[in-house]
C-alpha cells in the first residue's frame, strides 16, 4: 500500500509559526493624527477617457483619484463639468439643506422625539451631487445615509420627519426604522437595515429595464465595510455578465461603525479596483469635491445609458460624526481625525469655489443658512403636530393588518376583528379611522 506525503516533521522546524494579520487603524483615541501616508493627487491630474471605452482603460482611475477643485477653489482639469453658476448655487443650497436638516433631527433625537437618527455631515456631496448627475426618473437603491437624494428630488422633508418620528402621517405606517424612507413618485427604492442588499436588486432593476428596451437605469450606494457582504460581490458579478445599465457606488468614509476600512480590505487595494477583477469600469473619485462627484456619477450615467455597461464608483471620503446616533466615534478613533481630514469639507470647498468666481459671497452664505435653518424648523414643527415619539398619535391599530396581501386570509381577518372588539371594550371612545 502506498504511503500518503510525508507530515514533514523537523524538515518544517526553521519556519516560523503560521499567523494572522489584524487590521488596525492608524490612529485610536488620544494619537496625533498625520494623514501624510494618503496619496492624493493634484486636482486636475486624472485622465478623462470616453465614457464608451473599454473597462481596462478605466484601471488607473481606479488607484488615483479624480479631482476638480483644486488649492484655490478653482475647477481645473478634463473632469471639470463646467456647470453653470446657477447650478452650482442650487447643488450647495441642497447641501447646506441636507445638513441643516441633519442637525436639527439629531436634535430632535437628543430631545427623545425619536429613537434614532444617522447624519450624513462631511459626505453630502457624495449623494446630492450624484443626485444632479442623474436623471430624476432613473432609480435609486441607497443606503441610509443618501437623504441628500430625496432632498435633491423634492421629497418634502416634513414628509421625512413624519416618517422619522413615525407619527400618524408617517407614510410607511410605522413600519419602517428612522430614517429608512421610500418614495415611489420620486424614484427612490425603500432603504433596507439588511447591508448591500440594494445591490443586487439595483442590478436586477436595471436588468429588467434593459429588458423592457426602457432608457432608465439605476444607481446604488453602500459603504465601504458593506461591500465585503457576499450580496455585493454577487451584483458586481451579474452587472458584468449581463452588461446591466446601473452604477454602483461605494460610500469610503473610512469607518464602518466602530470597524475602519481595513476590516473591508481598504489595506490591500483601494475599492475602486474590485471593478478591475469583475470587468466593470471604475472610478475613485475625491467624495469630497462636489464637481467632482457630479462628474464622475454623469460619466458612468452616459455610460450606463449608452449601453457600455456598468461602473463602480469609490468616494473617498470621511464620516464626520458617529456611525449613528447609538454610536460614539471617540472610543474608537482620535478626536483629530476630522478636523486633520486632508480633504476639507464638501459644502465649505463649493462655496469657496463659488465666491471664487464671483458668483457667491460669505454674507449670502451665512444669510442662506439662517433661512434654510427656519425652513428645517417649520417643517418640524407642522410634522410634531402629527406626533412623536411615545406620543400616541400614531397610525390607527387596523392598519397593521394592511399592505401585506391584496385579499386579507380569513385567519388574519378573524385575528384583526377580534382586536378591534377587544381594542372597543377596553376603549369605548375607539373608533376606527
Amino acid at each position: 500500500m502506498g504511503q500518503g506525503p510525508d507530515a514533514g516533521g523537523d524538515r518544517r522546524g526553521n519556519l516560523p509559526p503560521l499567523s494572522l494579520h489584524v487590521p488596525e487603524p492608524p490612529f485610536r483615541p488620544g494619537d496625533p493624527v498625520d494623514y501624510s501616508f494618503l496619496d492624493i493627487p493634484p486636482a486636475g491630474a486624472a485622465p478623462r477617457p470616453d465614457e464608451s471605452c473599454d473597462p481596462h482603460e478605466t484601471a488607473p482611475l481606479c488607484t488615483g483619484m479624480i479631482r476638480v477643485l483644486d488649492e484655490d477653489y478653482r475647477a481645473v482639469g478634463p473632469w471639470d463639468p463646467r456647470l453653470d453658476p446657477e447650478t452650482l448655487r442650487r447643488m450647495l443650497r441642497v447641501m447646506a439643506l441636507t445638513r441643516a436638516f441633519d442637525d436639527r433631527m439629531y436634535r430632535g433625537q437628543r430631545q427623545g422625539k425619536t429613537s434614532f437618527y444617522m447624519k450624513c455631515t462631511g459626505e453630502e456631496a457624495t449623494s446630492v451631487a450624484s443626485a444632479f448627475a442623474l436623471d430624476n426618473d432613473d432609480m435609486v437603491f441607497p443606503s441610509y445615509r443618501q437623504q441628500g437624494i430625496l432632498i435633491a428630488r423634492g421629497y418634502p422633508i416634513q414628509e421625512m420627519i413624519n416618517q422619522i418620528y413615525s407619527n400618524r402621517a408617517d407614510k410607511l405606517k410605522g413600519r419602517q426604522l428612522p430614517i429608512m424612507y421610500s418614495s415611489r413618485e420620486h424614484n427612490f427604492f425603500t432603504i433596507s437595515g439588511n447591508l448591500a442588499t440594494q445591490y443586487p436588486q439595483a442590478v436586477g432593476w436595471a436588468m429588467a429595464s434593459a429588458i423592457r428596451g426602457d432608457t432608465r437605469i439605476a444607481s446604488a450606494w453602500i459603504g465601504e465595510g458593506s461591500s465585503a457582504e457576499g450580496d455585493a460581490h454577487a451584483a458586481f458579478t451579474f452587472a458584468t455578465v449581463f452588461n446591466a445599465p446601473v452604477v454602483l457606488n461605494i460610500v469610503n468614509n473610512q469607518w464602518a461603525i466602530s470597524s475602519f476600512s481595513g476590516f473591508a480590505g481598504a489595506e490591500r487595494a483601494t475599492f475602486a479596483s474590485r471593478a478591475t477583477g469583475y470587468g466593470i469600469a471604475g472610478l475613485r473619485v475625491d467624495g469630497n469635491d462636489a464637481l467632482a462627484v457630479y462628474a464622475a456619477a454623469r460619466w458612468a450615467a452616459n455610460r450606463a445609458r449608452a449601453n457600455k455597461g456598468p461602473t463602480l464608483i469609490e468616494h473617498f471620503t470621511y464620516r464626520a460624526e458617529g456611525h449613528s446616533t447609538s454610536d460614539d466615534p471617540s472610543q474608537y478613533r482620535s478626536a483629530q481625525e476630522r478636523e486633520e481630514w486632508p480633504l476639507g469639507d464638501p459644502i465649505m470647498r463649493l462655496k469657496r469655489h463659488l465666491v471664487a468666481m464671483g458668483e457667491w459671497s460669505v454674507e449670502a452664505h451665512r444669510a442662506m443658512d439662517a433661512e434654510l435653518v427656519e425652513q428645517v424648523k417649520a417643517a418640524t414643527k407642522e410634522a410634531e403636530k402629527n406626533g412623536v415619539l411615545g406620543h400616541g398619535l400614531h397610525h390607527p391599530f387596523h392598519t397593521m393588518f394592511e399592505d401585506v396581501f391584496e385579499e386579507l386570509p380569513w385567519n388574519l381577518r378573524e385575528q384583526a376583528d377580534q382586536a378591534m372588539r377587544e381594542r372597543r371594550i377596553k376603549w369605548p371612545d375607539w373608533k376606527e379611522a
